[in-house]
């Protein structure tokens, strides 16, 4: 009978194995998955994200926050032009050449406002260059998951007992059910960054309004400053993947595979945190508001 108990058993052992095994690989595959997504949706610009998002939100920052951006200006350059002629002396020492200056400010103040969705658009292509780049130099680097790697595995779970290959067991699936909650609050952190640059971009004419004046313009610099600062978080959000996959693909399988499951699942989590960090990061280097 012994020979029957035996054959049992290692039937059993190797039903766990595989099931383990099946575990780790879909794991480490969602671990891939998850660093290539990021790299694709934060190297898209605003309009190759979603067209038909971008196309409503232009259509509504044209026909409604324009016109206000419109009257905002009108005031600014009256106002400019009023301080132009009274700044010295109470109209005693006027100056004709503060005509000219402003009607070149207003030029320029109309330029900028008539053209806001291309100066808008031309950050975030730099922003998506720098992107770009990075990730050309992150997709090489993650090798979790290879076969050297998996064969090792295997060897560690074919030395373990029926006992603690069932406590692995669950361990690896409420691991698994862990890497799918970070990934969903992943996604969440790099798309709630397109909604905020949605937002953003719908009311960028009336910022942009305000710059033809000094006193005033404090407002188009801000929002300049936090253009910028969201374009340049995604560079942020790919070091932080660049990190992520370098401590991942640095996971030693040593013979404690409890070690080797929840570290992953630690660094995963640690992503979740640091991304979540990047936007106040991004606007505390480029002093937005």
């Amino acid at each position: 009978m012994d020979w029957l108990f035996d054959g049992i058993t290692d039937w059993i052992k190797q039903l766990f194995i595989d099931a383990i095994m099946s575990s780790f690989e879909s794991m480490f595959s969602e671990v891939k998955t998850q660093v290539a997504d990021i790299a694709v949706q934060v190297g898209s610009t605003p309009e190759g994200w979603n067209s038909g998002v971008f196309g409503m939100v232009r259509t509504l920052s044209e026909t409604v926050v324009l016109p206000i951006a419109g009257i905002i200006l009108t005031f600014v350059l009256c106002h400019e032009l009023i301080q132009l002629i009274i700044e010295k002396n109470n109209l005693q020492d006027f100056d004709t050449f503060n005509i000219y200056k402003w009607i070149f400010k207003s030029f320029v103040a109309i330029m900028i406002l008539t053209n806001t969705l291309n100066i808008v658009m031309a950050v975030f292509d730099v922003g998506q260059h720098v992107v770009n780049q990075s990730a050309g130099l992150i997709s090489g680097d993650l090798t979790l998951g290879d076969g050297a790697m998996m064969d090792a595995i295997r060897a560690n779970l074919e030395a373990m007992g029926i006992g603690e290959l069932l406590g692995l067991f669950f361990e690896t699936q409420i691991a698994r059910l862990c890497m799918l909650i970070m990934s969903i609050v992943i996604m969440i952190i790099v798309w709630g960054r397109m909604i905020e640059i949605y937002l953003t971009v719908s009311i960028a004419p009336i910022p942009l309004a305000t710059m033809a004046n000094h006193e005033h313009g404090q407002m188009g610099n801000n929002y300049l400053r936090s253009l910028f600062a969201l374009a340049f978080q995604g560079f942020l959000i790919m070091i932080c993947v660049a990190i992520y996959a370098v401590l991942i693909g640095g996971i030693a399988t040593s013979d404690n595979m409890h070690v080797t499951i929840w570290t992953t699942a630690g660094y995963t989590a640690l992503l979740c945190f640091i991304l979540l960090k990047t936007g106040g990061i991004a606007k505390s280097v480029l002093n937005a508001h």
